[in-house]
């Protein structure tokens, strides 16, 4: 049976890129991403907020260090990883998302008088 993992979210960063590199030299940068759900409970608006810890590799990593902070809005496609390893004699299990894509949706700050074209 065939399978798919693809993921596909739109939110806003909860923390700073923190960017590392392997042995190798590989470039990793890690974040929080705050996506909002909202939905009509009766007569009342609800808002959900799920937290999720993205993962992006290379030049894209790179990218993302330099040109995003906390609370900045972007796309992420990517796919589901699970994790898991050994602390203290406990098991412990993560789920988070490795980003293929990560598309830069806008920015906090508004824009400069310079960078209006009229």
């Amino acid at each position: 049976v065939a399978s798919v993992n693809k993921v596909v979210l739109i939110g806003n960063l909860t923390r700073d890129p923190e960017l590392t590199h392997t042995a190798s030299g590989a470039a990793v940068a890690s974040f929080g991403l705050a996506v909002n759900r909202k939905y009509k409970q009766g007569d009342e608006w609800k808002e959900d907020v799920c937290f999720v810890d993205i993962t992006t590799w290379g030049n894209q990593a790179e990218n993302c260090s330099k040109y995003l902070s906390k609370g900045s809005p972007v796309f992420v496609e990517g796919r589901l990883n699970f994790g898991s390893w050994e602390k203290d004699g406990e098991k412990r299990n993560k789920l988070d998302v490795v980003a293929s894509l990560v598309l830069f949706l806008g920015s906090k700050q508004p824009p400069e008088p310079d960078d209006i074209f009229f």
